[in-house]
């Protein structure tokens, strides 16, 4: 069968070839670049569900190439605002030029995928049998065949405008100078925010540590100005207000506050970053998708698109797996199957674009004098900044990990707020960790042969039917893999209408003992059952299988 077309070698597409290689599918990365990935101050915040990821689809130094906070503080003039530990889930900052790097040095190693540089897509078409693409190299023509095509090609995206899909929303949300600098900074470990900072000039600076003692050093600007759009020579003369000798002095001036004198440091690269709020019309255009930066820009208040970009690969991968290995039954009914993706993204994405609106006039910086005074005397500041915290983090309602609550059929309804929920919580915060389309936890499990293993790490291949069983890390394997429920529940596995592979683990949080999971390659839990109820398991992935008299129509 084709390969899965993807057009752009970023780390999303990166990351999305080799999400399908794990499942057995080859797919060619068509790329209008050199593959040569240059530094830049460009980088990312990785969660628990990010950087697991990342590591069980080959990038295996995800964790040395990144620092790991200790902490995160926010301050005012002279004050700790707030301080959060991060002791209980790891946060890891990666410069995003070490994250492209680690990703093709995976992709050299896989051979299911095939990496063609300077290959500029010009023109597609599709039908009911694939999708068809045209590319300009060195002044040649080429076309490809593949069952499926992946617009992962950035903002301004050759995919999207070829498919005309629409690319709505907000152009200047918020801006920001952005330098990475070699310097001994007096908190090791710890990012911070520092709004109203006591060195005059600047509203709002912030620190964030990266490996190799370097540090992502950002300055919030106004809106409006002129700037340039790629990295640029921070000892150069160039038009906008991050230039030159004022660059400079914003550098001197944060490291002099910091460490009460200037340090010995080095600037190594810097940026001019404006940050928009667009969304896609459709993720989804018969057999043709758009991911990453070329379905959804958001950066604003620290918030992490290319974080958001990796969960659209997770999401997509396992869907055109699923749709490629299971035996066709007449015409494939993939419509449900497919639909599903741009459902839960988009919905999920457009829920974190409408907390930005909601949350920007409470966490932009104040004017004037009267309306400090109102916000100390309110203490409305310190009230709102987790909210600020959450964007930076990755966490909450700016960056979390989305809960899709989800219909047997794949296709997530909109679900509202709960009422009285606690303001910048995410979805899957508000939820028992058994309800439908949370992320599973990583845990502790035993597979079918006996073999410990983490629940994450057994992600991105089958689903999984996991079995709630306290004791199974005292007794040994022998004594109860042919005991109890395992015997019909390995039997169920092979039955299911997707692949599935059977694990046990001592507890999950809100289940009671003998309660079936069953989880989607993503971690997402599709659904649960007291004990062993193969009919409501197999209403749960009964939608997700191809139904006989159903033909799969192209949208738009």
């Amino acid at each position: 069968m084709d390969a899965v077309i993807i057009v752009g070698a970023g780390p999303v597409g990166l990351a999305l070839a080799l999400a399908l290689a794990r499942n057995d599918v080859p797919s060619t990365v068509l790329d209008e670049g050199t593959g040569v990935s240059p530094e830049s101050p460009r980088t990312v915040v990785l969660g628990g569900d990010t950087t697991a990821f990342l590591a069980r689809i080959g990038y295996t130094r995800v964790v040395s190439d990144a620092a790991r906070w200790d902490a995160f503080t926010i301050w005012r003039r002279r004050t700790e605002v707030l301080r959060l530990p991060l002791d209980a889930e790891p946060v890891l900052h990666l410069a995003q030029h070490r994250l492209q790097r680690g990703l093709r040095d995976a992709v050299a190693a896989t051979p299911l995928i095939r990496l063609l540089p300077r290959h500029k897509v010009v023109e597609l078409a599709q039908d009911h049998d694939g999708v068809t693409v045209r590319t300009t190299s060195a002044g040649q023509d080429a076309w490809w065949h593949g069952s499926h095509l992946v617009g992962c090609d950035g903002a301004r995206s050759t995919v999207r405008k070829l498919l005309k899909v629409r690319f709505p929303g907000r152009p200047a949300v918020d801006r920001h100078a952005v330098a990475t600098v070699r310097v001994d900074l007096p908190f090791p470990g710890e990012a911070r925010i520092h709004r109203e900072p006591p060195w005059r000039g600047d509203r709002e600076a912030s620190a964030r540590p990266l490996p190799d003692g370097l540090w992502r050093l950002d300055w919030r600007l106004p809106p409006g100005r002129p700037q340039p759009t790629e990295p640029v020579d921070p000892h150069a003369t160039w038009p906008g207000i991050v230039t030159g000798d004022t660059l400079l002095t914003r550098v001197t001036s944060a490291l002099t506050g910091w460490c009460g004198e200037l340090p010995p440091h080095q600037l190594l690269a810097a940026a001019d970053h404006t940050y928009q709020q667009r969304l896609a019309g459709r993720f989804r255009t018969g057999r043709c998708f758009l991911a990453g930066d070329a379905a959804h820009l958001h950066g604003a208040l620290g918030m992490q698109n290319l974080a958001d970009g990796l969960r659209d690969a997770d999401n997509l991968s396992w869907r055109l797996a699923l749709a490629r290995h299971l035996p066709p039954t007449g015409d494939r009914a993939d419509r449900a199957l497919l639909d599903g993706y741009e459902a839960e993204r988009r919905g999920a994405v457009g829920a974190r674009l409408r907390a930005v609106d909601q949350s920007m006039p409470l966490l932009r910086p104040l004017r004037g004098w009267a309306e400090t005074r109102r916000s100390l005397l309110s203490g409305s500041f310190r009230k709102n900044a987790p909210l600020l915290a959450d964007g930076q983090l990755g966490t909450g309602r700016f960056g979390g990990a989305p809960a899709y609550p989800a219909a047997p059929s794949g296709v997530a309804p909109r679900v509202p707020e709960q009422r009285g929920a606690q303001r910048g919580t995410s979805l899957t915060e508000q939820l028992p960790a058994t309800a439908p389309g949370v992320l599973v936890p990583d845990l502790p499990v035993v597979t079918a042969d006996g073999t410990a293993d983490t629940l994450r790490a057994r992600l991105g291949g089958p689903f999984l039917l996991v079995l709630v069983a306290p004791g199974t890390t005292v007794w040994s394997a022998e004594h109860w893999l042919g005991a109890g429920l395992m015997p019909r529940l390995a039997e169920l596995a092979t039955a299911l209408p997707v692949p599935t592979e059977v694990l046990v683990t001592d507890t999950y949080p809100g289940a009671t003992p003998h309660t079936v999971l069953l989880v989607r390659p993503d971690g997402h839990l599709l659904g649960t059952t007291p004990g062993l109820h193969p009919e409501t398991l197999h209403a749960l992935t009964a939608p997700l299988s191809p139904q006989p008299g159903l033909e799969q129509e192209a949208r738009g």
